[in-house]
This record gives structure tokens, sequence and C-alpha cells, in this order.
């Protein structure tokens, strides 16, 4: 691939074109804001001058209700040898290009399961999709040249290759992300008209289930539209737990010996359910997830902090696998939780109390 159009200058879209460039593809940036395109052509992410005639691949990166219609708008005109787009529905696209008659020879739809609570092209990055999966949808019009074309993408951009059905596809995503964020949203706004004395005890737990809310409302409204069905269907599910949850709690306040005995096992149920489900999420890198021990330390809220720990982590040899920070309330002050294998542990507690870190068990 030498040369490439993206159309729609946000987030994916930027950091695509990003990850393009730093590669020596010479990439073309259209959009229906000039002033984005323009920022987006600013970072280094390409020009946003027209090409001189078709290039080698044409990138869509525009919300999904709008990604018909680019592509046909493209496709009529010979912008490209190949297209696709990277909305966060499939289904939908493929069959609106079908009804509007177009060759779909030429097109593939894919998605790169990466993203960030930030949108527009500033918050983009050339390495945001590196070691993320990256779906494929082809069928059986998909001319090879395309397929390979749209691989070669997702290997300059440094992700991993995932081929689905189109439908499949985005059942597996209102699983995994759309309904998520729907939870997420939910329990963020029980936050909204909360009381500040209770809001103030806010820990890590709460603000990880709550993180994703942060998002765009308006990005996420077009993605829920363009996928309703399979979302409702999921939360309709976990309506249902929900009912029997309550339930199970409000036995908990019986008097009734067996109605508490009752309670506290639907409790238990969902607990387990929850402990299984969330023992199948991929660890690093895709693979199985894998149980690592914490060596928690409590740290100063000041600059150099995060760099100093990972040196001397570093320099007991100890690999951080993950870590997590959570911030005492009221105090310049936290703690970071180190993920590591757990034979390292025990090397790493020591190793750290040795250079005066205050670790705690």
């Amino acid at each position: 691939m030498r040369t490439a159009l993206v159309i729609g200058t946000g987030l994916i879209g930027t950091s695509a074109a990003l990850a393009l460039a730093s590669r020596g593809v010479t990439v073309h940036l259209a959009d229906h804001d000039q002033a984005q395109a323009r920022t987006a052509a600013a970072l280094g992410a390409g020009t946003d001058e027209a090409p001189a005639g078709p290039v080698d691949l044409c990138v869509v990166a525009v919300p999904p209700a709008h990604v018909a219609a680019t592509l046909a708008d493209v496709m009529r005109r010979g912008a490209a040898r190949a297209y696709l787009d990277v909305a966060s529905v499939k289904g939908g696209p493929r069959r609106d290009l079908e009804a509007l008659g177009l060759d779909l020879a030429p097109y593939i739809g894919t998605h790169p399961m990466s993203g960030r609570e930030r949108s527009g092209p500033l918050a983009a990055t050339a390495d945001l999709f590196e070691g993320r999966p990256w779906v494929l949808t082809p069928t059986r019009d998909t001319d090879t040249e395309v397929l390979n074309l749209a691989l070669e993408l997702v290997a300059l951009c440094r992700a991993v290759p995932v081929v689905m059905d189109a439908d499949a596809h985005d059942r597996a995503v209102a699983l995994v992300s759309h309904m998520p964020h729907l939870v997420s949203s939910m329990v963020a706004a029980r936050l909204e008209h909360a009381d500040e004395t209770a809001v103030r005890l806010c820990g890590q737990g709460i603000r990880d289930v709550t993180r994703i809310a942060a998002s765009d409302p308006r990005m996420w409204i077009d993605i829920l539209s363009a996928n309703p069905g399979p979302v409702a269907d999921l939360l309709a599910a976990v309506a249902t737990d929900l009912d029997d949850t309550v339930a199970a709690l409000r036995a908990l306040q019986s008097a009734d010996a067996e109605k508490r005995t009752e309670g506290v096992a639907g409790v238990e149920n969902v607990l387990r359910r929850g402990n299984a489900g969330q023992t199948r999420v991929p660890g690093k890198h895709g693979a199985a997830p894998a149980a690592y021990e914490v060596v928690a330390v409590l740290i100063d809220d000041k600059a150099g902090q995060l760099a100093r720990i990972f040196a001397d982590a570093d320099r007991a040899g100890v690999n951080i696998e993950d870590v997590r920070i959570e911030h005492a309330t009221g105090q310049q002050a936290g703690l970071i939780q180190l993920m590591v294998e757990p034979k390292a542990a025990p090397v790493l507690s020591a190793a750290l109390r040795e250079r005066g870190w205050s670790i705690r068990q």
C-alpha cells in the first residue's frame, strides 16, 4: 500500500492515518469539518489536499448512519482500488450498500476494537490499535486483493486481525461493548444527584465501573441506533438478573430464616456467575487470563513517583504485568497496585522495601 484516503478525522480515522503515515504511506484526509481535517494534518496524519487520482485504499471512518452514503459516493467516483469502513456495526451498512445496488467486490467491513473516552483528532495516537483485535467481515463477494489490503492496513496499525460474519460481530460487540456502556452509564447516573458526602467516598471500584460512561453521548447514540436489537436483548437479560437480585436482597431483610437463606442463595448465585464470567475475559495481549499477585505500595501524589517505582522494579528484574492506582480520599497520596507473576511478588516486595517504599499487605 502506497496511498490511502481517510474520510473522517475523528479519533479512529486520525489514529489510523497517523499509523499509516508513520510507516511511509501517503495519506489524504477528508472530513465534512475542514478544520478537523486540517487539525489531523497538522498532527502529522497526512495532507488535507485531495488525491490526484485513485488511491490504493479508502478508509471510511464516519458514524454508522453515514457509512453507506459515504461509501456509495466514493465508490461511484472510483476514488480507490479498495474500500473499507471502521464503524462499530457491520451488518447494517452492508445491507444498506446492497440495497443501493453497489458492487461489493471492492469493499470489506471492518471494526478495530479500540478506543478512548475522548474523541476527535487531538485524542488520536498512532499506537491506538497496537495489540488490539481488528475485525474483518469479508463475504463471498469480497475480492482477494481487497482482503489483502485490509490485512495490510491491520498489520501497519500493528493490530490483530479477526475474521467474523458481520451479524455475528454485531451480536458480539453488543455483549462486550455496547451493553456494558449503557450499564456503566446507568450506574454513573446514580451519582448525578447523590449527596456530596457519599460521592467523596468514591474509590477505585466505582471509578472502574463508571470510567466508560465519560464517553461522548452523541457518538454513542449513533452506535446504539445502528445496533439496537442485540443490545436490547442483552439488557432484558440483565433486567431479569436485577429483578432476581432485588428479590434476593429483600429476602435478606425478612425475619423468616428460610427466606433469608433463599436470599443468601440468590445473591451468591449472581456473584458466582459473575466470577465465572469474569474469568473468561482475555488477559494480556488477548491470551488466557493469568493469575497475578498484587504488590501494593503507598506513594505520594507528586511528580516522578511512578517513574521511580517502575525503575526500581526494573532494577529488581521484575516485569510489571499490569498496574492500578487508587487515590486516597482527601490526601495527597495513593495506593499503586503492581500486578506481577506470583513467584516475582516476594522478590519485588523485598526490593522495594530496601529502597524505602511502604508496602501494604
